[in-house]
């Protein structure tokens, strides 16, 4: 079901389109460069987005982001039973530890059995 201000938005697009107001600007005919919002929960990106376009993001919202990131490294450790696979899985621990900490009502000790199950959703 279309909200009624999406009804609004296509419409004014539609006509715009219709009087040639989009053609000649730039990037034209390029594909868009789409953000990747997957770490940011789906009913909050439109105000994520629009506080991101004002200038200002929640400390949270970097908070999560980085925790995605410190994950997608976590996926990328190749052979976490090496040595330096082990020492990279500690680092990234650590760093989730503190970011964790950032959060609100999150203390700074975080059990190793909940950074096994995380790695295991991970992996």
């Amino acid at each position: 079901m279309m909200w009624i201000i999406d009804r609004i938005a296509e419409e004014r697009i539609r006509e715009a389109m219709e009087r040639g107001e989009f053609e000649g600007l730039q990037g034209e005919g390029k594909p868009l460069e789409l953000e990747d919002l997957s770490w940011v929960p789906e009913n909050l990106r439109p105000a994520y987005k629009l506080l991101k376009n004002a200038g200002f993001v929640p400390p949270e919202v970097e908070t999560r982001k980085e925790i995605q990131e410190v994950g997608d490294l976590l996926r990328l450790i190749e052979d976490p039973e090496s040595t330096e696979g082990r020492m990279a899985r500690e680092r990234a621990i650590k760093r989730l530890n503190l970011l964790l900490a950032r959060l609100p009502g999150r203390s700074l000790k975080v059990e190793e059995a909940y950074f096994e199950k995380i790695l295991k959703r991970l992996s």
